[in-house]
């Protein structure tokens, strides 16, 4: 009993422990490096306009950081939007904030419908499409305050004037009830960055798998914590969920620990390789200047 009761609280620790260090990670990007977003999809926008003008694609900062970031993701998945994306951590922050005060008041939180969910995701890849036909027609300019990241960066660095910037401002007020009702309401359903990145072919190596074999017979627990409610692939295959945000939170729902990335050794090294591609990723972005 005594030896159960210690692997539970080891347990227990280590989903606390996996927490506060994603939280602290998130934290630290969200402060000190939160541009790389509209870095990124800047590169996006420079590329597309500039074909559609028939002009030379330069290697731009914007472009350096798209190819960095997509580059890394190929690698590593989506660990980007999972912990140093500021407008991925400022929706964490909103949604638990809101399960917060729903506990405090001892009321149900209100969801959006799984089934509403899932085709809510789509609008991504439309919105991504409606962007990139705009740049290439050089129409682009003329949307511009309706962009509520734009809001969210202005915002963040402490500039409050927002004159022009109205649409933007609603559809971001918007986007923050969207948060309190969906666990990455903007990344699953809006983001036409994240459109990019699950269209990114990402290695298998560090993707997370899991032991299908020693499952518990109708558990489910990994894909309801999940906030893309996705499905992990099998032990062995080599298929990448695109929308996995490498939040890792199914690896602490697993009762029976059968969840890790393709590498068995780094197995149980959650917290290690976690680190490592974080300081992976910040050296990259010192790098680039961001």
């Amino acid at each position: 009993m005594a030896e159960k009761t210690e692997k539970k609280l080891n347990v227990k620790q280590m989903k606390k422990i996996h927490t506060w260090l994603r939280a602290a990670i998130q934290l630290l990007y969200f402060i000190f490096i939160p541009s790389v977003y509209t870095a990124a999809f800047a590169g996006v926008k420079y590329i597309f306009t500039q074909i559609g003008a028939g002009e030379k694609v330069a290697l731009t900062s914007f472009v350096s950081v798209l190819i960095v970031v997509c580059v890394y993701t190929m690698i590593f998945g989506r660990f980007f939007c999972g912990f140093a994306c500021a407008f991925g951590s400022f929706g964490d922050a909103v949604n638990a904030i809101y399960r917060a005060v729903c506990k405090k008041l001892k009321k149900k939180p209100v969801q959006i419908p799984e089934h509403v969910a899932s085709k809510l995701a789509y609008l991504k890849y439309v919105l991504l499409i409606i962007i990139v036909l705009m740049c290439y027609n050089g129409v682009y300019s003329k949307a511009q305050g309706t962009s509520p990241w734009d809001v969210f960066s202005m915002l963040h660095a402490g500039n409050f004037r927002l004159g022009g910037y109205g649409i933007g401002l609603v559809i971001l007020i918007l986007l923050i009830v969207g948060m309190c009702l969906e666990e990455r309401f903007f990344c699953r359903n809006l983001c036409p960055m994240g459109a990019v990145f699950s269209l990114v072919p990402v290695l298998p190596l560090f993707s997370l798998h899991r032991d299908r074999g020693n499952c518990i017979p109708k558990c489910s627990g990994c894909t309801r914590k999940c906030p893309s409610d996705i499905g992990l692939p099998e032990d062995g295959s080599w298929k990448v969920e695109g929308d996995c945000f490498q939040c890792q939170k199914c690896i602490d729902t697993c009762p029976k620990k059968n969840i890790h990335c393709g590498v068995k050794a780094l197995r149980g090294n959650e917290i290690w390789f976690t680190v490592l591609r974080t300081v992976i990723l910040l050296g990259l972005f010192i790098w680039l200047g961001v």
